[in-house]
């Protein structure tokens, strides 16, 4: 049985959309300026990735022409140049934050995709620097894991130092 090289591929696409951040339950208080009363709008950047095996016959995880259609069909003809809030049945009743955003475009690409399995990520750019990321993980309430850091006495070397270093630090 031999092994496949794995890669990901990542395709981005931009769209732009205008939502409001708004719920009885939560107001400016929690929303801010995204409250506002007639809306606001974005230019999100989305990078959606897939991975897999590289196939022996084409050279390609995916086509990168399948992808653009189905990011076409995803994303482009479903969210640019609309209301969020107001054109889009999903958002009817949930707040169309971009974590929101980034499960629907996940969930409508798994629907239409000849290999859904292969949906790796899907990374969406709100601002310059506000981004959110979402690989289909779930987690299931009322099961909290605490991780604990525990100091030990003993010196380490930088080898082990940094294997031990959280991926989202700043360093």
């Amino acid at each position: 049985m031999s092994s496949r090289p794995q890669v990901y591929l990542t395709r981005k696409e931009c769209f732009s959309a205008c939502h409001r951040l708004h719920s009885e339950e939560a107001n400016r208080q929690v929303y801010g300026k995204c409250n506002n009363l007639n809306g606001h709008g974005h230019n999100y950047t989305v990078e959606v990735t897939v991975r897999g095996p590289v196939d022996s016959k084409t050279g390609m995880v995916m086509n990168i022409t399948d992808l653009k259609e189905y990011m076409n069909q995803a994303i482009m003809k479903k969210l640019d140049h609309l209301n969020l809030d107001k054109d889009v049945p999903y958002f009817k009743n949930l707040a169309s934050t971009t974590e929101n955003v980034a499960i629907f475009i996940w969930d409508s690409l798994k629907l239409i995709m000849d290999k859904p399995e292969l949906l790796y990520e899907i990374k969406i750019y709100e601002t310059d620097k506000n981004s959110v990321i979402y690989r289909g993980e779930k987690h299931t309430v009322g099961h909290h894991h605490h991780h604990e850091t525990v100091k030990q006495s003993r010196v380490t070397n930088s080898s082990e130092n940094s294997s031990n270093m959280s991926s989202d630090s700043d360093s």
